[in-house]
């Protein structure tokens, strides 16, 4: 179970009024390493996945490596 916020919870963080100067920058921090994490994650599976599981998600093996090869920081 990962510890990192979800996006609703992020967003809701992200809208609030009137937040600190130091806060805002660790929410910013924290959306971040969020995303990272769960392109991290995300990529790391695909590597692992049989080729049946990647058709049923429109993959074929050479887009998973291409997109599992990809820094975590890039979309």
């Amino acid at each position: 179970m990962s510890h990192a916020l979800t996006d609703t919870r992020l967003s809701v963080l992200s809208d609030a009024d009137r937040l600190p100067a130091v806060a805002s920058v660790a929410v910013i921090v924290a959306v971040a390493v969020t995303k990272w994490d769960a392109r991290r994650r995300t990529r790391k599976h695909l590597t692992k996945l049989p080729p049946h599981l990647l058709s049923d998600i429109g993959l074929d093996a050479m887009t998973a490596q291409q997109e599992a090869a990809k820094p975590f920081w890039r979309d």
